[in-house]
């Protein structure tokens, strides 16, 4: 078996592994959505899935702002505060994770760009 073949099969193997692994998780993630589609839930169950969103972004934005190094601290990261400060007004009064990402972002690239 020549090299360039033998490169051609380990190619191969690798992107079907990828494609393998990716049809795998989208699988795992999927059956429990398509499940809970078809069944009727409680309604303090429908009621309670409504905080989901906001914990994950909440498990998500707090670490980089009150942890340094592994450490509890606030560090006076201005431009991180303010805009959480803006997202948090933001998801307050539209109630949508969307533009409460958006615009949480765009704040902070532009005050990053405008305090550096």
């Amino acid at each position: 078996m020549s090299s360039v073949s033998g490169e051609l099969a380990g190619e191969l193997f690798v992107w079907s592994m990828i494609a393998g692994i990716g049809v795998a998780t989208f699988l795992i993630r999927f059956a429990p959505i398509a499940l809970l589609a078809r069944l009727e839930l409680p309604a303090w169950l429908t009621r309670a899935l409504r905080y989901v969103p906001p914990a994950v972004m909440a498990a998500i934005i707090a670490p980089p702002l009150f942890f340094a190094d592994g450490a509890p601290t606030i560090d006076p990261n201005l431009p991180r505060i303010i805009a959480a400060t803006l997202a948090a007004v933001v998801a307050w009064r539209t109630r949508s994770t969307l533009w409460t990402i958006v615009l949480g972002m765009l704040a902070l690239w532009g005050l990053q760009a405008l305090l550096g």
